[in-house]
């Protein structure tokens, strides 16, 4: 299945503001994190376990348990604290 990644933040700025990637049937949040940090470079940097990222899934915060479908939009991006 193909799912619609964006970034957002300083992700963006290091991964540039989206892309597609494919995964196989019955994917989670965490699986598609652990492939893009599989690639390597900037990815596994931005995206590493024991930094803070959090996700949303079809524009709703997600856990990363949360099971993906064909045509998915998820979003990573950094926390975000208020002034």
């Amino acid at each position: 299945m193909k799912v619609q990644v964006r970034y957002f933040a300083s992700l963006r700025e290091a991964l540039g503001a989206a892309e597609t990637v494919e995964l196989a049937a019955g994917a989670t949040l965490a699986a598609l994190r652990e492939a893009l940090i599989a690639r390597g470079g900037r990815h596994a940097e931005v995206l590493a376990r024991g930094r803070a990222v959090r996700c949303s899934l079809d524009q709703r915060m997600a856990d990363e348990a949360a099971a993906l479908r064909e045509g998915a939009e998820v979003a990573f991006f950094p926390p975000v604290t208020g002034g």
